[in-house]
C-alpha cells in the first residue's frame, strides 16, 4: 500500500470540494466552522471510502473518548439545514470584497483563489464548484497597521476562528508559534453572511485608521 492521502476539507466544505472523488483515501472536517456554522460547537468528522480505514478512526475514537455529545450532534445538524445558503451568500461577499480590497491604496496584496491572478486559480476553477468564503490581505505599514486595522473594525470580529455566520479578522503573527515564514502584516480574513456594503464600510474606515502613522 502507498501513502495515505488525507484532506482537510474545512474550507471547502462538501458543496465546493469532494475529496473523495478526486481520490483522496481520507477527509477531515472542523464541523465546528461552516458545517455547523454558528460558532457554538466543537465537533469534527472524519470520512473515508475504506471500511478497514474507518475501523481503525472508530477504534481509537472509542479508546480515546472523543464521541460527540447528543446536543453538539444537534447544534451540528441545525447547521446543515442552512449550509447551502451560508456559503454561498458568504462566499458571493468574499468575492465582491477581495475585488474592492484590490483596488485600496492602502492594501498591497489580496490572495484569494477566486481572482484570476491568484498562482491557483486555474486549479481550484478545475476541481471546485466555488472559491469559498476565506481570503487574506496585507496592508501597507507592516504588523502595526495590521494590528491598527483589527482594533478598529466595528462589524468585524477579532478572532481566530472561521466559518461562522459572523466575519472575522485576524493578524496571524500575533500568535507565537506561527510559522515565521507568515508575514507579519498579513490579515486572514473569514467572511460571514452579512450586508457585503456594511462589511466594506466598516473594512475601509478600519483600512484608513491603519495608515494613520505611514508615511504616503
Amino acid at each position: 500500500m502507498g501513502a495515505i492521502v488525507v484532506v482537510d476539507n474545512t474550507f471547502a466544505t462538501p458543496l465546493l470540494q469532494r475529496p473523495l472523488e478526486l481520490g483522496a483515501d481520507v477527509v477531515v472536517h472542523s464541523v465546528t466552522k461552516y458545517l455547523a456554522g454558528h460558532s457554538d460547537v466543537v465537533l469534527g468528522a472524519v470520512l473515508a471510502r475504506d471500511e478497514t480505514l474507518l475501523a481503525r478512526v472508530r477504534q481509537r475514537r472509542t479508546t480515546a473518548g472523543g464521541v460527540a455529545g447528543p446536543f453538539e450532534a444537534w447544534l451540528a445538524m441545525r447547521g446543515l439545514r442552512t449550509l447551502a445558503l451560508r456559503v454561498e451568500r458568504a462566499q458571493d461577499n468574499a468575492a465582491e470584497l477581495a475585488r474592492r480590497l484590490r483596488e485600496h491604496p492602502a492594501v498591497h496584496a489580496v490572495a484569494y483563489p477566486g481572482l484570476p491572478d491568484h498562482p491557483q486559480h486555474e486549479l481550484a476553477t478545475r476541481q471546485m464548484d466555488g472559491y469559498g468564503s476565506i481570503l487574506t490581505l496585507r496592508v501597507r505599514g507592516g504588523a502595526a497597521a495590521a494590528a491598527r486595522l483589527t482594533g478598529a473594525v466595528r462589524r468585524w470580529l477579532p478572532a481566530t476562528s472561521l466559518g461562522g455566520v459572523e466575519s472575522m479578522i485576524e493578524r496571524r503573527r500575533r500568535w507565537p508559534n506561527e510559522a515565521p515564514t507568515v508575514p507579519e502584516d498579513l490579515l486572514r480574513v473569514s467572511v460571514g453572511i452579512e450586508d457585503v456594503d456594511d462589511l466594506w464600510d466598516d473594512l475601509a474606515q478600519a483600512l484608513t485608521a491603519s495608515q494613520e502613522d505611514v508615511p504616503s
